[in-house]
């Protein structure tokens, strides 16, 4: 799938707004917070699929219950996998009841393990298969899967550096915007936005690797690959600090304005 612009006018622009953004304190300490090992995946997960499964259950949680769904988490990966899909789905729905939709959360893992079991007989090695046709076969087969979910997935299954930058609603209906992409409507969008994201920082990389560096980012981003997961914390955090709702700061000319954030346009 083409992703809907290669233009380098999009590309400059969102290397400018990982700039502006990642400027901001706000942003720079929930970045750090979440870099190296991030709260809601954490690092200490051992089992890929496992993995999968938390990635999934991270779907319609606040920020507010990243403790309650770490202690899903742990309990999970404590578990294990074999044991955690071979639980009765009484048991199972108290593993995950207070996470809420406890029904769906039951059916995602159960789905997510026949999809494994049938991808891995097929002799598909799901952690080096091309991730783009990946997430696609995730998104249409896993129930209660979408882009967005299959995007955490499997960037989760393949640790932080991998070269995913995984898409919410939020940077959808907020950040697009904001950067002047246009998009199609529905879970597609998603995607769509993934490869925009992904393209601008393979191609300007060294340059956001080097904002990194000038701000003194506390943060450990692996020489041999794009900062792609630097990338997707920066802007994901500057949405939630400035976008998801009204804030005198940003500029109401943007995406014309390359400043964007306390900028010197007219406001009136």
């Amino acid at each position: 799938m083409p992703a809907p612009s290669d233009s380098t006018e999009i590309t400059d622009r969102i290397a400018r707004l990982v700039r502006v953004a990642a400027a901001q304190p706000a942003v720079k300490a929930m970045v750090e917070d979440n870099h190296d090992d991030n709260r809601w995946w954490p690092r200490s997960v051992a089992d890929w699929r496992v993995r999968m499964a938390a990635a999934g259950w991270s779907s319609r949680i606040s920020y507010s219950m990243v403790s309650t769904y770490s202690t899903v988490v742990h309990k999970a990966a404590e578990l294990g996998w074999d044991r955690l899909t071979g639980l009765p789905d009484e048991q199972l729905s108290s593993i995950v009841a207070s996470l809420g939709l406890v029904r769906a959360r039951v059916d995602y893992l159960r789905s997510l393990r026949t999809f494994l079991d049938s991808r891995t007989a097929s002799g598909h090695n799901l952690l080096t298969t091309d991730a783009t046709s990946l997430i696609g076969d995730f998104a249409r087969n896993v129930r209660g899967a979408s882009y967005k979910v299959a995007q955490c997935a499997v960037l989760y299954s393949r640790d932080y550096h991998c070269g995913i930058i995984p898409v919410d609603s939020g940077m959808v209906t907020h950040l697009a915007p904001c950067l002047g992409l246009s998009l199609s409507r529905g879970s597609i969008a998603h995607e769509e936005m993934r490869l925009v994201l992904q393209q601008a920082t393979v191609r300007h990389g060294v340059a956001i690797r080097k904002v990194a560096d000038e701000l003194g980012y506390a943060v450990t981003i692996p020489s041999d690959t794009p900062p792609t997961w630097f990338t997707h914390l920066v802007l994901i955090y500057f949405k939630r600090a400035f976008l998801n709702r009204a804030n005198s700061r940003l500029c109401p000319r943007r995406p014309l304005c390359p400043t964007a954030v306390d900028c010197s346009c007219s406001r009136t």
